[in-house]
């Protein structure tokens, strides 16, 4: 009776077989397209205020203390992690009165390392000027992100440089909830100071009292003007004393923020910590199909190495079990 050829023989050996299947595997991921697939997404613009009182450190990370802006760079990093494949993310900055688009909206995980290198090296220095107007550049925001078919996130502390006059709220020419978002009160409920810099980018210190505009002075006088000291209806409308006030001290301005949302038909949301603007996104987010793909490379990548490993591993492990003496019964 004849022997069998290598070849049989090597087709019973286990080791063979598991090497066999993961070349096959291995070659499979050159072949292999994407499975074509449905998603459920969202997209969204986000919106930073990137305004000096968003360099108040009232926030903690490691142990250190944390500007708002960072706070804020870190919660949208972790939703933009968290978004599922076929979501697209815009962003734009928000200073003065208008925000500034930096892109269009983007698919998230193709562009995944694009978009988080792009929060992540916001910065105050980026602002051209040193107003604050929240309810315009929201306003403007809104309009932003129904030209380009977005929800919108936008974040802020809420502190209007200059003071609302009157504190009065002008009315919203949008249609409310015509654009679906969080407005995002970022800061701590107690006053801080705000840094201060120098035209080189150092900090100097605090803003003073003096140094901030403490009441708003256009317009017409408030209605207690008469009674202030030094009033003169031509000359000293607004009484001839400076004002005074804690302008130069911030805090999460939510009372104002949560009137914009009610105002616009936006959500409400405080800036938490680095998750805390997943849970508030989704229950507010315009979710919709999208199309997306499924590659399958990584996982067929993934078990012939697991083949290649077992094949190699299985006879040392073998091995070593059957060196291992049995304790002897007394």
């Amino acid at each position: 009776m004849s022997a069998r050829p290598p070849w049989r023989r090597n087709l019973r050996d286990a080791r063979f077989r598991m090497l066999a299947a993961a070349l096959a595997l291995a070659l499979a991921t050159a072949w292999v397209p994407p499975l074509p697939l449905t998603r459920t997404g969202v997209q969204v613009l986000a919106v930073v205020d990137i305004t000096g009182s968003m360099n108040v450190r009232d926030y903690a990370a490691g142990g250190q203390p944390q500007s708002r802006l960072e706070a804020a760079k870190a919660a949208l990093r972790h939703l933009l992690a968290g978004l599922p494949c076929g979501s697209r993310l815009a962003l734009g900055l928000f200073t003065e009165r208008r925000p500034f688009l930096l892109f269009a909206p983007v698919e998230v995980c193709e562009n995944f390392a694009p978009l988080d290198g792009a929060i992540a090296a916001l910065d105050w220095r980026m602002a051209w000027e040193a107003d604050s107007r929240i309810t315009a550049g929201l306003d403007r925001a809104i309009a932003m992100a129904g030209e380009i078919g977005t929800d919108l996130v936008f974040v802020t502390d809420g502190q209007e440089a200059p003071p609302l006059r009157a504190g009065a709220l002008p009315p919203f020419e949008g249609q409310p909830g015509a654009v679906r978002g969080l407005i995002v009160g970022a800061g701590g409920y107690g006053l801080s100071p705000i840094p201060k810099y120098n035209d080189r980018g150092r900090e100097t210190g605090f803003y003073g009292e003096t140094d901030v505009q403490q009441e708003n002075r256009f317009g017409p006088p408030p209605a207690d003007a008469e009674s202030r000291e030094g009033y003169n209806p031509r000359n000293a409308p607004f009484g001839a004393a400076a004002a005074g006030g804690t302008e130069h001290l911030s805090s999460v301005r939510e009372p104002h923020l949560k009137a914009l949302a009610d105002r616009t038909g936006l959500a409400y949301a405080h800036l938490d910590g680095p998750a805390s603007l997943d849970a508030p996104l989704r229950a507010v987010a315009t979710r919709s199909p999208v199309a997306g793909r499924l590659d399958l490379r990584p996982y067929l990548g993934a078990a012939a190495l697991v083949l290649v490993l077992a094949a190699f591993l299985a006879a040392p492990l073998r091995a070593l079990t059957m060196r291992v003496p049995t304790p002897r019964k007394a």
